[in-house]
């Protein structure tokens, strides 16, 4: 049973408060210098009828001393001991159970000192925000009572200053600032790390090894800065390649600053766009390559594709297609929004052009209203006249919902796009009709653009125009993923309003069954 108070109170600071609550206010207190702490924290800290404040298993509370100047002497304090940190427990509960527990214990206290009237501040090391215990208690308070949050100087801030004088700024003009707790799986902390100009790496300690191992991957190892105690009289920092991991406290941090090299490479290859007529050629004269990459739906990779993805230094492409190629050490990642083909297009031609091994990557197969084509129109230019081009096939989005059907496409069969952004929506129309005339199985690809989504209501009364009510419909949702669905039903019972851009159909022509097995189109009329 939840010792949390339940019983309802009005908003915080709103009329109708119940008369004699006390109120909580959540301090923040800076990184660890005490001269760190706000005017507004030094003065609520001061007034305040009871204070509260963490303290590790063993340990002292750091927030205690942080504030103890300022502490009025005949203040109540309530020391919050935490019953384990990290490693094993006896609680039946393990962790998670024993740190439940622990929050509500404390809940309880404090609601005692707040129902009797008393001002409870509740300290909060850096800012209470961000990631902060007391947010806990904030969390199971913010309902019941009066409550304010007073935000405070967060580690990092105190850590970027530190390290100025060696690393430079943190961010600037638009670069990108990416905070990341170290308890991220390896793999994705290190494909974080690749996709932004600057990034904070928070909670190392035993964490240390997988980060700087992903640091390494990320290409990010160089220019990476250890800190530890942040502000306070044992401040140290170094950079990450020299760091002890048996070293590590608690409090520490890794600051990744923006990477200068980066900008300046992407201004060189911004000024040659603006030059057609530079010569593009391998600087060793051997032949330039771009390879065109097919990654299929998720899990589905060929081993071509993988082992070529496993030998370049440059990955360009949609950002969440970039997202799924393994980060590791020499590669570079070039993600861009969507609808900029040709552009991403023309980056990859450059850096193939300048020697580099490079892959253009899509989901399912780059050749199907994937990045292949966008490569070759982009290739016309004279300018790469020296860089060729090879496509490696994935697995389509067509394929794999057929596949987890049964055989839909055993005959003749149509893709057809429903976005209109390339072709005009009237041309669209005209094809779904000529194929419903020819009684070709249709796969529909992009059913339902955000920039038009009646595209696919207008394509379903089409269809029932030309094919019978009892058509078989295939509707197969992230097919390959984790979320995976696959739902059969006819043209009569299509309900367009529950298809979105995760959505493949596939619409079956007058002799696609359905039978115990699955779904499939004999591949003869018979």
């Amino acid at each position: 049973m939840s010792t949390t108070p339940r019983r309802p109170r009005s908003a915080p600071g709103a009329a109708g408060a119940p008369k004699g609550t006390g109120r909580l206010t959540v301090v923040g207190i800076g990184p660890g210098d005490p001269e760190l702490m706000t005017l507004k924290a030094a003065r609520i800290i001061g007034a305040a009828d009871v204070v509260a404040y963490h303290a590790g298993v063993k340990t002292k509370s750091h927030a205690r001393r942080i504030a103890g100047g300022i502490i009025p002497a005949e203040v109540i304090e309530e020391e919050l001991r935490y019953p384990v940190t990290t490693g094993t427990t006896d609680h039946p509960g393990g962790y998670v159970g024993a740190m439940t527990d622990f929050y509500e214990s404390c809940a309880v206290r404090l609601s005692a000192h707040l129902d009797a009237g008393r001002d409870v501040v509740l300290l909060s090391e850096g800012d209470p925000l961000f990631y902060g215990s007391s947010m806990y208690l904030h969390d199971r308070f913010k309902e019941i009572y009066p409550i304010e949050v007073v935000p405070g100087v967060p580690a990092f801030a105190a850590a970027t200053a530190a390290i100025a004088g060696s690393s430079g700024p943190l961010v600037r003009q638009t670069d990108v600032l990416t905070v990341l707790p170290g308890t991220l799986p390896e793999p994705e902390l290190a494909r974080r790390l690749a996709d932004t100009e600057a990034a904070v790496i928070m909670k190392l300690g035993r964490n240390f090894p997988a980060v700087r191992s992903a640091l390494a991957q990320a290409g990010r190892l160089e220019g990476a800065w250890y800190v530890e105690r942040a502000s306070q009289s044992e401040e140290r920092w170094l950079p990450v390649a020299e760091v002890d991991p048996d070293s590590v406290p608690y409090f520490s941090l890794i600051v990744v600053p923006g990477d200068t090299a980066d900008r300046q490479t992407a201004q060189r290859l911004r000024a040659r766009e603006a030059e057609p007529s530079a010569s593009v050629a391998a600087p060793d004269g051997r032949t330039a390559e771009l390879l065109v990459v097919g990654l299929g739906p998720d899990h589905w990779l060929t081993p071509e594709a993988s082992a070529a993805l496993g030998e370049v230094n440059h990955v360009v492409g949609y950002a969440p297609c970039v997202a799924r190629v393994a980060q590791r050490a020499g590669i570079t990642r070039h993600a861009s929004g969507n609808t900029v083909e040709v552009d991403r297009a023309r980056v990859a031609l450059d850096l193939a052009g300048s020697g580099e091994r490079v892959a253009v990557v899509s989901g399912g197969d780059a050749g199907v209203f994937g990045m292949a084509a966008a490569v070759f129109e982009a290739a016309e230019d004279p300018t790469y006249a020296g860089v060729q081009i090879r496509v490696l096939p994935g697995v389509s989005a067509v394929q794999a919902v057929a596949a987890r059907a049964g055989a839909p496409i055993g005959a003749d069969f149509a893709v057809v796009s429903l976005s209109d952004r390339l072709e005009p929506w009237e041309v669209v129309e005209r094809r779904l009709r000529a194929i419903a005339d020819a009684d070709l199985v249709l796969a529909i690809d992009n059913p339902a653009p955000r920039s038009r989504t009646e595209q696919i209501a207008t394509a379903h009364r089409v269809l029932l125009e030309h094919r019978k009510p009892e058509t078989v419909v295939i509707v197969g949702r992230d097919v390959g993923r984790d979320e995976e669905s696959l739902t059969v039903t006819t043209l009569a019972d299509l309900d367009p309003e529950t298809i979105d851009m995760k959505c493949l159909l596939i619409v079956g022509a007058e002799r696609t069954r359905v039978s115990r097995a699955g779904v499939w189109t004999p591949r003869y009329v018979r």
